[in-house]
């Protein structure tokens, strides 16, 4: 088989940048590991910046996402009973919008299909081949098949545990992370969200967020041990600990009902450099993860997509390398400010289990600034709302 552009990864990462390059005229084959149904079942954010807004409406997969999608022109910040507001729109005339990753990817793969694209799922054994030549080609098998794909470029977008990034040479490559020591319980349950805007909570119990997928279905968080697990948490467990978190007027009007799905993640940050290895380019959590708050993860991936698509059309229409060879540097720069405020909002809002008095005095100080000063609220609501692609 051949064709120019080889993405290992049918998430919406992989999916985005295939639609986009099918718009230009140039041709991909995307490889997936998992089936259609269980890419679909992932629980993840949905929370999009005004970037990837601007992308899913460029490869021409909007339409429900802004029929059926939540704008969120402002998030609500809350330190026990105390609570003020983080305007958007008003510091930076952009908005931010609720709708779920899963729905993305959705759409995303009902595009491909309409159009024809190439998708291969249940892949095993992917193998990148001569990334630092000028032919490389990826091997995989399907159903114990031994398949070739010879292509011009290999886009890794099969997360961090995936091929890609372990392509690249260890003499090549330099990681860099960060583990923090607390995970999030997550539920999602039936409901009506507590509140129309997401509201991120610190107490001397420690961090929740209350955020929504749409008006009958909401998502939970509070902070966790890393030894603890999901089923140790019934559901009464958890709603009382989440109404101990959150400013008692708010935990009054919450409503709560049976979860349908549970789960605990842990939190880290991870960079690794560079993100191009010859003909191989690194997108998404192939290359880095930020911890869920602010909710960056599937926006960040965004941000390379762009980056990537631009070189690669550049490189096809106008025989330009400049985009392609630029890219890791482009990418990373972005990346590393989005990693400090995800850092950043992490620091901020969560109790550490070394944390001293002292500690404690500077983040109640730092969230005081943040409610007072006009300055670091509009600094915050352009790091939410997602920095611009330069």
């Amino acid at each position: 088989m051949q064709t120019q552009i080889v993405i290992i990864g049918g998430g919406p990462s992989g999916l985005l940048l295939a639609q986009l390059l099918q718009g230009r005229g140039i041709d991909s084959v995307v490889l997936e590991r998992k089936t259609k149904d269980y890419v679909l079942g992932r629980i993840r954010a949905g929370v999009l910046e005004r970037g990837l807004l601007d992308l899913m409406r460029e490869a021409g997969v909007a339409e429900r996402m802004d029929k059926e999608g939540i704008p969120h022109n402002g998030t609500l910040i809350s330190h026990g009973d105390e609570m003020f507001r983080i305007g958007f729109t008003e510091h930076t005339g952009h908005a931010v919008m609720v709708y779920g990753q899963t729905e993305v990817t959705r759409d995303l793969y009902e595009a491909r299909e309409k159009s024809g694209g190439k998708i291969e799922f249940n892949v095993e054994n992917v193998r990148i081949h001569d990334a630092d030549r000028d032919a490389p080609y990826v091997t995989y098998e399907v159903d114990g098949e031994s398949r070739r794909i010879d292509c011009d470029f290999v886009a890794g977008c099969d997360g961090f545990h995936g091929i890609s990034r372990h392509t690249i040479p260890t003499d090549v490559r330099r990681e860099y992370e960060k583990v923090y020591p607390f995970g999030w319980l997550g539920i999602l349950s039936e409901t009506p969200p507590v509140n129309h805007e997401l509201i991120y909570a610190t107490s001397e119990r420690g961090f929740a967020l209350c955020s929504m997928r749409n008006e009958n279905l909401s998502r939970y968080y509070i902070q966790c041990s890393l030894d603890e697990k999901a089923e140790d948490w019934s559901d009464d467990a958890f709603w009382a600990e989440l109404k101990r978190r959150i400013p008692a007027d708010q935990a009054a009007k919450l409503v709560t009902g049976p979860s349908i799905e549970k789960s605990i993640a842990p939190l880290r940050s991870f960079v690794t450099e560079p993100m191009r290895w010859g003909r191989l380019f690194l997108c998404g959590d192939a290359a880095h993860i930020v911890p869920p708050t602010g909710a960056k993860g599937l926006n960040t991936a965004a941000s390379d997509v762009n980056y990537l698509f631009r070189g690669l059309t550049d490189f096809y229409e106008n025989g330009s390398t400049a985009g392609i060879d630029g890219y890791s540097e482009k990418a990373l720069a972005r990346v590393w400010k989005v990693e400090r405020f995800s850092w950043w909002f992490s620091s901020l809002m969560h109790r550490y289990p070394d944390q001293t008095d002292f500690d404690q005095k500077m983040q109640w100080a730092e969230l005081e600034f943040l409610r007072s000063n006009d300055a670091a609220q509009k600094a915050m609501a352009e790091n939410y709302v997602g920095l611009p692609y330069d």
